[in-house]
């Protein structure tokens, strides 16, 4: 994993609803998983869109409230990999 957005302990705004996460290679979408995590829960499955660069997973998700959150990725294939990023949406004030 290259880079993120969120980066890892960013605070974001919680209208900010575009999420990607950049490898060193390309990745299958298909197989592949993005979600948000509160509490250690799932609360949001994302669906990485199929037309993105090749070495690019990126999803949109809905509004999100307040509080501390991770995104959680899985590479799917082989090798297959996965990692979370945590980050915080802020009040907004």
């Amino acid at each position: 994993m290259l880079e993120s957005a969120p980066q890892a302990n960013a605070v974001i705004d919680g209208r900010s609803s575009a999420f990607y996460v950049r490898f060193s290679r390309p990745v299958d979408h298909q197989d592949s998983r993005l979600a948000i995590k509160r509490d250690g829960r799932i609360i949001e499955v994302l669906h990485p869109r199929l037309e993105s660069a090749p070495e690019v997973l990126f999803a949109r998700a809905p509004t999100l409230a307040p509080g501390r959150y991770s995104l959680h990725w899985l590479v799917g294939g082989s090798p297959q990999a996965d990692g979370e990023i945590p980050f915080t949406v802020g009040s907004g004030s």
